[in-house]
């Protein structure tokens, strides 16, 4: 008897602990609750034991007692020789995602130590004097492993009227201090990303004071209710381009980079089946206006005409971009272009803010999937794959009797085409979302309750983000002091080949090295090179 009440006791506080969860209104009260949550139901216990099957713990831990005794003894090229061996991610299988959501807050403390001692190591090195590690040396490591270990990315997907969810998850990741730099966003995605892209950290907080945010939902209710098909079938499109011109201001991809230093990318698709679609960036279309981007991602076909893109050309006036090719919603053919900003921007850590209604049911958020049901939805979404393209075929022969179905089988095609989950998930509470509400007019108080809910659904990942992030930071950070800080070398050196997949510098870094070269110039040494700036 006194037994069943301790269950009872025990369970009624765990579900008691898991309300405080869900309904938390900062990360510091989920943390406590999280911590309490995970010491009654003796996860914390499961996070103090190295072993498990899902890692190679001996190997981490080896490699853990090995950088200590290194730096310890002050053996720099023996530390600097252990590191070039291996800094990645996913070392004996750490990065896997199941590791991270066992328990509610963080990991295995074996993993977090490692992580932490490679952070350690990585600074002390840097910060290392000349005499000890030369400059030359440092330069050649840091980029050179700033390349193999890769950087994160945020993707935003499409979702209409739910893309205010996207906004508490940007404000949460922007509070902790681990907003990526990469960013891409689709459809709704891309208005915020279109937000975040041009304007800078002081200018993102001042537009979530409460007053702010309470102002743009009131503003925005009704005109993103009738972005989608709601109840009034006459869309007007002047409200999603007024919309777009209050939040974005009129730069282009490359002055938008600039400013704010992140890396943008916005995805738009074919109104033509025989194009592709597009990744718009600094990189790709320096000079496209964000506002025409943002504005052909989010024009869903049948609902907006597709868009033409304007660009400023050299004498700063707008011209077309592509002037015979028009652009509509990018969700339909790259919702999360992730091999995309792999190529570009060398990211391989990838995290996704899911609010798209249709896929949102099928995303585990790292659970382990059984094998079987695996396999059976791999086949059956091949079988679907080429039963589609069969039909395509028919269609694309008749393309000129039948435009609009052959329209609609290549929106489909590319729907089921696409990958739609990374390696951390963001997603709502909500499994299923009733598709046509997404069409529907959401209220104030709707909205509101989106961006919260978006806050919330962060909070379990944001110490899966911080540890899997933190050495990818930490390099970014040296290489930056490096670049233009206090650790750039007095001494002329060699700019190493890895440096090429850096960012380029942005108007305040150049305003930095302008500032440095004004008390004297260090003269040049025949053949010798200085970092320079892209």
């Amino acid at each position: 008897m006194v037994v069943e009440v301790r269950k009872m006791t025990k369970s009624s506080k765990i579900k008691k602990l898991q309300a405080e969860m869900d309904n938390a209104c900062s990360y510091d009260e989920w943390r406590e609750a999280a911590k309490a949550h995970d010491k009654l139901t003796g996860q914390q216990r499961w996070r103090e034991i190295d072993q498990t099957h899902q890692y190679d713990y001996s190997e981490i831990r080896q490699r853990l007692d090995r950088l200590r005794s290194l730096r310890s003894r002050h053996d720099h090229q023996g530390l600097l020789f252990t590191l070039n061996e291996g800094i990645h991610g996913n070392m004996g299988g750490m990065g896997r995602s199941s590791l991270y959501t066992r328990a509610k807050f963080g990991t295995k403390h074996l993993i977090e130590q490692y992580v932490d001692e490679i952070n350690d190591s990585l600074v002390y090195l840097a910060e290392l004097p000349a005499d000890k590690v030369s400059p030359q040396e440092k330069l050649e490591f840091f980029y050179r492993a700033n390349v193999c270990f890769g950087r994160s990315a945020l993707m935003l997907s499409g979702g209409g009227v739910l893309g205010f969810y996207h906004l508490g998850v940007v404000k949460t990741l922007l509070d902790e201090g681990l907003l990526p730099r990469v960013i891409s966003g689709s459809s709704a995605g891309s208005l915020v990303a279109g937000v975040l892209a041009t304007h800078d950290d002081k200018e993102i907080k001042r537009f979530y004071d409460p007053a702010n945010v309470h102002f743009e939902a009131d503003a925005e209710a009704t005109v993103f209710s009738r972005m989608f098909l709601g109840a009034n079938a006459q869309i007007d499109v002047g409200d999603l381009e007024r919309i777009i011109n209050r939040l974005v201001p009129d730069l282009t991809f490359q002055e938008a980079y600039e400013k704010t230093g992140r890396q943008v990318s916005i995805s738009v698709a074919p109104a033509e089946h025989h194009q592709t679609s597009r990744l718009l960036n600094a990189i790709t279309s320096p000079n496209v206006y964000l506002r025409s981007a943002v504005m052909a991602s989010c024009a869903v076909p049948g609902v907006f005409p597709p868009v033409l893109l304007m660009a400023k050309n050299v004498h700063g006036e707008a011209q077309p971009y592509l002037p015979t090719r028009k652009w509509v919603d990018g969700s339909i053919a790259d919702d999360l272009p992730a091999k995309r900003l792999s190529r570009l921007y060398g990211s391989n850590h990838f995290i996704v803010s899911m609010v798209n209604p249709v896929v949102i049911p099928f995303l585990q958020n790292g659970k382990e999937t059984n094998q079987v049901v695996a396999a059976l939805g791999g086949l059956g979404l091949g079988v679907g794959r080429e039963i589609l393209n069969f039909y395509r075929g028919i269609a694309q022969k008749r393309s000129d009797t039948w435009p609009r179905f052959n329209l609609f089988l290549n929106g489909v095609h590319s729907l089921i085409d696409q990958e739609y989950s990374g390696d951390i998930n963001i997603v709502p509470n909500f499994r299923w979302y009733n598709p046509t509400k997404v069409l529907s007019h959401l209220s104030e108080n709707e909205l509101m309750n989106l961006m919260q809910g978006g806050e919330r659904s962060t909070y379990p990942n944001l110490e899966a983000i911080r540890i899997c992030t933190r050495i990818s930071r930490t390099m970014d950070e040296i290489l930056h002091r490096f670049e233009y800080g206090d650790l750039q070398p007095k001494l002329a050196v060699h700019r190493p080949r890895a440096s090429r997949r850096r960012p380029p510098a942005t108007g305040a870094d150049k305003a930095k090295l302008k500032s440095k070269k004004k008390p004297g110039k260090v003269p040049r040494k025949a053949g010798v090179r200085v970092p320079k700036v892209a």
